[in-house]
């Protein structure tokens, strides 16, 4: 049984908000997000344009992975966070490929749930 109390929770927390604000510049036009959009078929907007669904889901989504590699974390099972972490990233991947996006913009993708992973695995080692 899962002993939650062991969770650092100040690396979950920490984790999941620098992973949510390394998205917001992963898909930023800075880095990949001009040719992102373009290959999956959406038009960048401004901040105060966001679909507030999706960024409320995509915060979900860091804070559940968040929590399954503290988790991990309180049984040295680093090998089962890395599996966690690309079964996310091939799960989006795969999701990618469903709704025709370029290859460009699949491992777009995929690269942020690898970035976010890593992002939450080094929270728990340095908190």
């Amino acid at each position: 049984m899962e002993d939650f109390g062991a969770v650092n929770w100040l690396a979950v927390g920490a984790g999941t908000v620098v992973a949510f604000v390394v998205g917001w510049l992963w898909y930023s036009p800075l880095l990949f997000g001009k040719k992102w959009a373009e290959g999956s078929g959406v038009e960048l907007g401004s901040a105060d344009k966001m679909p507030a669904a999706a960024m409320v889901s995509q915060f979900v989504a860091l804070l559940c992975l968040a929590m399954v590699i503290g988790l991990t974390a309180t049984s040295d099972s680093l090998i089962t966070a890395i599996f966690a972490i690309l079964a996310v990233g091939f799960m989006v991947f795969s999701n990618g490929g469903f709704s025709q996006k370029s290859t460009y913009a699949m491992v777009v993708d995929l690269g942020h749930a690898i970035v976010a992973g890593v992002v939450m695995i080094a929270a728990q080692g340095l908190l």
